[in-house]
């Protein structure tokens, strides 16, 4: 099976019933929606540690149990025994995706519907609460690895000013994976203090997510946020991890196929640890990508099409430093979205929806879930599961899918139908009223452009366009984007960004607080 693209709803084994309870306290041992024997390890009766993995541009057709050829055994173990969510959504761009996550709101509310570059002088508004300390307020550790992408230029948008007691990674984009460099500077930290570590990125992600579980403060519960750089641009990856697939795969896609094996060895040894230290079985884990995949010949049009123009005119490599790393990361992709349509940036399937699995071992039940839920839902979902949806404010955008996603049934905490979900990508807006979707392309350069309209539950690939057939339905659905609050977008004029030569190498000011020079 290759790219299979689910359309069954939740399926499962097994028995249980949910307890009910009265106070805030109280819910963190009776929200088990499936009955589960004691364990051995860490009290089932206390709150749940939560370890939410992310990855950094994984295609659906990059993982195993979506019929990938790349071997994944361990995400895999987090989809086979607990939950595939099959209607997982994201943003196309990895920003904005990680706002929602933090937040619960939309990142079009933020202001944050690009990736937040070198220049950006801000990011995640400070006045937003986000998701370690809502954990916090309740008990929590927070601790993060890997990548942040959420504001850089000033230390209080770093991570452990945000609520994180312990972070280590990186806080721009996209690294190199052996030089930890970026944009003319190296960003590798620990707590906001440039650190100079030898090794591969992702691995090393992994060693701090496996020490810090170890020297975690057992008096409390744990929250990892494990943000994986892998397998984001550049394409690097050890030898050994590429030599495991065969040489008739095409270059690109088998040094891809080994930064996503690395990545996943990373994901096993957190699994491994958890285990170790008798926690898997109060830990719910949740695993899925920040966006699509790259591949620029599943995604043609857009930024594909512009970084093909500057080449007709000026040649590889770019004369702007800043142009070549953009066509170099564009034109480099080799994820693989099938079946799904397109890839990063774009606001088709093969943008946003994602490889996604959540499992709570002895809690959840094996199965599928097609159950509509987003990168915004993460917060309220978490907060509910782990026994404190109390502590869920009323202004977010997002709303706790948790019941939805285990049984199926719809609680208090779930909106009878999924809220409205608009997207934004590069050339695009598009707004999901589940099961349609509005395509707004932005307005071309020249000729016209059409709106389109998909169902996307019967017509996942996205290949009729039923605009023409349902004008009401597009009137609708038009008013609610045009109506969508949008808050002041934080970045810099994307003429600072692709234009100055210094943009991406820069003046040492431009790289301070985030960077030391670059050896």
């Amino acid at each position: 099976m290759r790219g299979s693209c689910s359309s069954a709803s939740f399926s499962g084994a097994g028995g249980g019933r949910r307890r009910r309870a009265a106070g805030r306290l109280i819910l963190v041992v009776s929200f088990w929606l499936v009955a589960g024997p004691g364990t051995a390890g860490e009290s089932a009766s206390a709150p749940p540690n939560v370890v939410l993995i992310m990855a950094d541009d994984l295609g659906w057709n990059d993982v195993g149990f979506h019929g990938s050829e790349i071997s994944t055994p361990h995400i895999d173990t987090i989809a086979t025994e607990g939950i595939r969510l099959e209607r997982f959504y994201v943003q196309p761009i990895c920003s904005p995706t990680r706002a929602a996550v933090m937040t619960g709101k939309s990142p079009a509310r933020l202001g944050i519907v690009q990736p937040i570059s070198k220049l950006d002088p801000t990011g995640l508004p400070l006045d937003e609460k986000i998701l370690p300390q809502y954990l916090a307020a309740v008990g929590y550790q927070a601790l993060m690895v890997g990548k942040w992408h959420l504001g850089h230029r000033q230390r209080r948008y770093f991570p452990h000013a945000r609520g994180f007691e312990h972070f280590y990674g990186h806080v721009t984009g996209g690294i190199g994976y052996w030089d930890h460099n970026h944009g003319g500077g190296h960003d590798w930290q620990r707590n906001g203090v440039t650190v100079r570590e030898e090794g591969y990125a992702t691995r090393l992600i992994a060693d701090e997510a496996v020490r810090l579980l170890e020297s975690r403060d057992k008096a409390r519960p744990t929250f990892l946020f494990a943000s994986f750089n892998a397998p984001h641009l550049p394409n690097e990856a050890p030898e050994t991890s590429i030599n495991a697939y065969p040489v008739n795969l095409d270059a690109g896609r088998r040094t891809h196929a080994g930064m996503v094996a690395e990545l996943d060895a990373g994901v096993g040894r957190i699994l491994a640890k958890l285990k170790r230290e008798g926690m898997q079985d109060n830990t719910l884990i949740w695993f899925f990508s920040d966006n699509g995949g790259l591949n620029p010949s599943a995604n043609p049009g857009g930024l594909v099409d512009a970084v093909e123009f500057l080449v007709s005119i000026f040649g590889e490599p770019l004369p702007i430093e800043s142009l070549e790393f953009l066509r170099s990361n564009v034109q480099d992709g080799a994820s693989d979205n099938a079946p799904l349509r397109a890839g990063k940036t774009s606001v088709y399937e093969g943008g946003i929806r994602v490889p996604s699995a959540l499992w709570w071992p002895g809690r959840t039940r094996p199965g599928i879930s097609t159950a509509f839920v987003t990168a915004r839902d993460v917060l309220p979902t978490l907060l509910t599961a782990a026994g404190f949806s109390d502590a869920i404010p009323q202004d977010l955008d997002g709303v706790a899918r948790w019941d939805a996603i285990v049984s199926g049934e719809a609680s208090r905490q779930n909106a009878p139908t999924p809220p409205d979900f608009r997207v934004q990508g590069l050339g695009a807006v598009a707004l999901i009223r589940s099961p349609w979707k509005l395509v707004v392309p932005s307005p071309p350069l020249f000729g016209e452009s059409e709106v389109e309209l998909y169902q996307i539950y019967e017509d996942p690939e996205e290949k009729r366009d039923r605009a023409a057939e349902q004008p009401q339905r597009v009137a609708e659905m038009l008013a609610v984007l045009e109506a969508w609050p949008l808050g002041s977008e934080i970045h810099a004029p994307l003429s600072q960004i692709f234009f100055d030569p210094d943009a991406f190498g820069g003046a040492e000011e431009d790289r301070a607080p985030w960077a030391e020079a670059a050896e």
